[in-house]
């Protein structure tokens, strides 16, 4: 067997790690994965087609590079008997805030709330293309991607319209308090997520790092969603809004295409 060591230097949360086990899921020679998030690193143990995988990974353009490949005598591994327990928590925690921040980000008029509500709905469908393609083919897992992909392509473009429309036009200025309030919460939230997730995982990693928190994208978008409703309330202006609104809906079109990538 041969044991392989990638770094990916854009692997900031779970949702990559999901995106990344799709994408291999096609290759047969591959008998385990062991993803270090903290630290950047994925481990790949294989029997073959070395070429084929390091091609996959970087075709995700996550920043996936081979670091070392070296024959192992490894052959067990410790299986995740709760695996899909660990996806349907993780799932309806990202839904449930989705819900929550769009609902919230419509009436309080701020587009940072909506465009973080978009982000949780983009993990929402990571966890749940993983969840339900359990077991099914991977045409069955492709098809359910694109759709996945261009649904949230379609969301954020109508997001973007909508920012326009605020900038030039006179809106009233989104509620401050409610922006940071739900970024709080969806801030924990994802706290929440990471700790399930890496629980899952080993008991070593119970207790999670808080560099791994963070350093992920989604409590980064948490705190600019909170640092731009103190500017809106600073500068009695809703450009801060419409700013964070504009960034995250970037890296929510990021992820989308992502996404299509598997369905190829």
């Amino acid at each position: 067997m041969i044991k392989t060591i990638f770094e990916i230097t854009k692997m900031d949360c779970p949702s990559e790690e999901n995106l990344i086990r799709m994408k291999l899921d096609e290759f047969s020679s591959i008998t385990h994965l062991d993803f270090d998030i903290a630290n950047r690193k994925l481990t790949v143990f294989h029997f073959d087609q070395l070429n084929q995988i390091e091609n996959a990974i970087i075709e995700l353009n996550l920043g996936g590079k081979k670091v070392t490949s070296e024959k192992t005598d490894q052959q067990s591994f410790e299986k995740n008997k709760n695996q899909k327990k660990t996806l349907w928590s993780v799932l309806i925690i990202n839904f449930s805030f989705f819900i929550i921040e769009i609902t919230s980000g419509i009436f309080s008029k701020s587009m940072g709330l909506v465009a973080d509500s978009l982000d949780m709905f983009a993990d929402s469908l990571v966890y749940g293309i993983s969840l339900f393609a359990v077991g099914g083919s991977l045409i069955r897992k492709k098809k359910i991607a694109k759709i996945a992909g261009y649904f949230q392509i379609a969301l954020s473009f109508i997001g973007f319209l909508e920012i326009l429309r605020r900038f030039f036009g006179n809106e009233k200025l989104p509620s401050f308090t409610t922006m940071i309030f739900i970024s709080a919460l969806a801030l924990i939230a994802n706290g929440i997520c990471l700790y399930i997730l890496h629980k899952s995982k080993s008991k070593e990693e119970v207790h999670m790092k808080a560099s791994m928190i963070f350093t992920s994208n989604d409590v980064i978008i948490n705190f600019g969603v909170i640092i731009a409703g103190i500017l809106v309330h600073w500068l009695n202006s809703n450009k801060p809004d419409l700013i964070i609104g504009t960034i995250v809906f970037i890296l929510v079109i990021q992820g989308a295409f992502r996404i299509l990538k598997l369905s190829k």
